[in-house]
């Protein structure tokens, strides 16, 4: 068994209590030269692995390949055995961190009667819906403002089943299924 080094024990301990086992961002002071030499001979030993990144989770990039994409470090099974961490241990500790975020679901806002959000839901509830003219005289709101607000706050953040369908004679109703 090869003896670590203290910049590899850093990186793999550091990698090891990240998501998905991510290695970057190294220590710091290690930069260019020293950098690439560290992780070359990381890979070489299997410790480390270079993959795609994933930019949509914003993962930290080793470096570019040109095409516009990147390459990430990830702690291999190898790694994490080196520095005495059973790679067992860490995906069980990541499974529960998973399950712990999802136990923390977001609390879904509480509607307020008497509200003239109150009185957009009630006016899409009733059989016949509503149109945003008709939204806009009982609330005295401009046309805009009654859109946002069923598109923002009553769609997206409450998260209501609101159907739009056009009606001839009257426009475009609106109905909360």
């Amino acid at each position: 068994m090869t003896k670590l080094t203290e910049t590899q024990t850093i990186i793999l301990s550091a990698g090891a209590q990240r998501p998905e086992n991510i290695a970057l961002p190294l220590p710091k002071g290690l930069a260019g030269a020293a950098a690439k030499m560290a992780v070359t001979k990381m890979i070489e030993h299997g410790w480390l692995l270079e993959v795609d990144a994933n930019l949509r989770r914003n993962e930290p990039l080793w470096r570019e390949t040109g095409d516009g994409h990147g390459t990430t470090l990830v702690v291999t099974d190898a790694g994490l055995l080196a520095i005495g961490i059973e790679p067992v241990v860490v995906k069980t500790v990541i499974a529960i961190r998973a399950h712990a975020a999802k136990a923390a679901a977001p609390k879904l806002p509480i509607q307020r009667a008497g509200t003239k959000q109150a009185q957009i839901i009630a006016m899409m509830q009733r059989p016949r819906g509503a149109t945003v003219a008709e939204m806009v005289k009982a609330t005295g709101w401009l046309a805009h403002t009654v859109r946002a607000s069923v598109s923002g706050a009553l769609k997206k953040k409450l998260g209501l089943p609101i159907t739009a369908e056009k009606v001839e004679g009257r426009g475009t109703v609106y109905r909360l299924a």
